[in-house]
């Protein structure tokens, strides 16, 4: 080895010191959740709590900042392009690594797998089939009777092209051979609003977005979509349960992740951070009375979860023919 060959190993060895050294005080600094979707949606809602219980944890401020945008994608594309030291992280859904990179084939934006590196899962939230309370259809077999009935008559609101909802929406009127009409709003209260207004007959909603309505009689909850039935509605069946509905499976979720060759111990010091926050009773507390359950995980596990939804929503997207392209 030469003399030139020794410094840069030693230099390489150095830089290897140094960030080892600075993901050991980790964190020093406040740590930014980017969320990819205005404040007040469920996504917001979660990070908002996920970062009080986190702040608690670490020691140090964590900041929520909203960059809605492109279906989440922009928020996306900006954390995989920020620093990877851990202090900015992103809340990723089902629509930014699941759904979008089989629907923006050409202006995604960002790497969904090699660009990021998993830290943990945060939530799993149910969608839930609502109508408006005056539909001759109480169960999921009448609305399946009155939609072949009424083909092409029946609209069903979502939150948007590509949603999940718009996806469950698409998927549902395949299982039930029947023509329904897509109208897309933008983000999800106002799609609710119009079910609940008669301009809409149905729609897939979040169930954090829909619970208050459903309680207060204005939604009509005739299915989830979770394998099994939701604590929040014990009294509503899930899809599977629906004879010719036994594979219809639908959960987002939410997940937090940092931008590739984020320094390892950074990524277990978080991982076990919002491990410990989401056992939090406070905080099962808070994300139950939204509609949604905790679920932490390891970052592999994480990793294959996201691999998975990928292949899963690429064949649901092909199979559905949708393009928003």
């Amino acid at each position: 080895m030469n003399t030139k060959q020794r410094l840069v190993l030693a230099m390489a060895v150095a830089g290897l010191g140094l960030a080892g050294h600075a993901a050991a005080q980790y964190p020093q600094q406040p740590i930014r959740i980017v969320v990819g979707y205005a404040a007040g949606g469920t996504t917001d809602i979660l990070a908002r709590a996920l970062a009080e219980q986190l702040a608690s944890e670490l020691k140090q401020s964590v900041i929520i900042e909203n960059k809605p945008g492109a279906a989440g994608n922009s928020a996306a594309a900006y954390v995989q392009q920020s620093a990877p030291d851990g202090y900015t992280l992103f809340m990723a859904t089902v629509s930014s690594h699941g759904i979008n990179p089989a629907l923006y084939k050409k202006t995604l934006g960002y790497e969904p797998v090699s660009g990021f590196a998993p830290v943990s899962m945060v939530a799993s939230i149910p969608l839930v089939l609502i109508t408006t309370p005056n539909l001759p259809a109480r169960n999921v077999p009448d609305l399946v009777t009155l939609a072949r009935k009424k083909s092409g008559e029946l609209n069903y609101a979502s939150s948007g092209n590509g949603s999940p909802v718009h996806l469950a929406g698409a998927m549902f009127a395949q299982s039930a051979n029947a023509k329904l009409v897509h109208v897309p709003y933008r983000g999800g209260a106002l799609a609710n609003t119009s079910v609940i207004a008669g301009e809409t007959q149905l729609s897939f909603a979040t169930l954090p977005g829909a619970l208050p309505q459903v309680k207060a009689g204005r939604l009509r909850a005739i299915a989830v979509t979770t394998r099994e039935r939701s604590p929040q509605l014990p009294d509503v069946p899930a899809m599977r349960e629906v004879p010719g509905f036994g594979s219809f499976e639908i959960n987002t979720w939410n997940a937090l992740l940092a931008p590739k060759n984020t320094p390892q111990p950074v990524i277990d010091a978080l991982n076990r951070a919002v491990a410990r926050s989401l056992a939090s009773p406070k905080l099962i507390q808070r994300f139950n009375g939204e509609g949604a359950t905790p679920a932490s995980s390891t970052p592999a596990e994480l990793s294959r979860f996201v691999n998975a939804e990928l292949a899963k929503w690429a064949g649901v997207v092909k199979d559905l023919d949708v393009k928003v392209d």
